[in-house]
C-alpha cells in the first residue's frame, strides 16, 4: 500500500530524512512517523517554506516532478516590486545554475496587493526600518536549484521570504508550519 502526504515544511528543515555531514540539522522525519520509503517530491531549501508533498511512490514523484505541473510560489522581496519587474519574471529571466546561465522559461506572475495571511516564521525576516517589502506570486512548472529566489534577484528585488503555496491542483490551505495530513493520493 502506497502512502501519501502534504505538509507544511517549516523554515529551517531540511526536505529530507537522512543528512550525513556533520551539523546538526533539522529533518522532515522530526515532524512524524512516516513509513519505511517515504521520499519528499521536489525540494524546499532550508530557508524556504511551505507546501511540500510527500510519497512511498516512486511513479507518483516523476508524475509530481514533471514540467507539467504547475509549482506556485509567494515571495515576500526587498522593495516595492514593479509592474516591470513581474513581467520580466514572465518572459523568462537568466540565472545562473550549475556554474553556467540559464534563461528560465515563461511563467505565470503577478504582484499580491494583500500581505498573505501565513503564519509568523520562527525567526524574524526584518523590521521595516530597513525599507519596504513586496509579494510576488511565480508560478514555475521547472525547479532548478533556488530558482525562484534567483529569479527575484535577477529583476532586482531580492527574496526574503518564500512559501509554497500549490503543486499542480493541490493546496498549502490553512495547514500550519510543521503539519502533516495523509492523503489518498494527489491531485496534480
Amino acid at each position: 500500500m502506497q502512502h501519501h502526504f502534504i505538509i507544511y515544511k517549516p523554515f529551517g528543515y531540511l526536505s529530507q530524512f537522512i543528512y550525513n555531514l556533520k551539523r546538526n540539522k533539522k529533518l522532515l522525519g522530526e515532524l512524524h512517523d512516516f513509513p519505511e520509503g517515504t521520499m519528499a517530491i521536489g525540494r524546499l531549501d532550508e530557508d524556504s517554506e511551505g507546501l511540500l508533498l510527500l510519497s512511498t511512490d516512486g511513479m507518483m514523484s516523476e508524475i509530481v516532478r514533471s514540467k507539467k505541473v504547475e509549482k506556485e510560489y509567494y515571495a515576500q522581496v526587498d522593495g516595492v516590486i514593479t509592474q516591470q519587474a513581474v513581467d520580466e519574471l514572465k518572459k523568462g529571466v537568466e540565472i545562473g545554475f550549475k556554474g553556467t546561465r540559464y534563461v528560465t522559461r515563461e511563467c505565470e506572475a503577478h504582484i499580491i496587493t494583500e500581505k498573505p495571511d501565513f503564519p509568523e516564521r520562527g525567526r524574524k525576516i526584518r523590521d521595516e526600518r530597513h525599507g519596504p517589502t513586496s509579494w510576488v506570486s511565480i508560478t514555475v512548472t521547472e525547479g532548478k536549484f533556488r530558482q525562484v529566489r534567483k529569479m527575484t534577484a535577477a529583476v532586482g528585488y531580492p527574496t526574503l521570504r518564500l512559501v509554497r503555496v500549490r503543486v499542480g491542483n493541490v493546496y498549502l490551505g490553512n495547514l500550519q508550519p510543521g503539519e502533516v495530513k495523509e492523503v489518498e493520493g494527489f491531485d496534480v
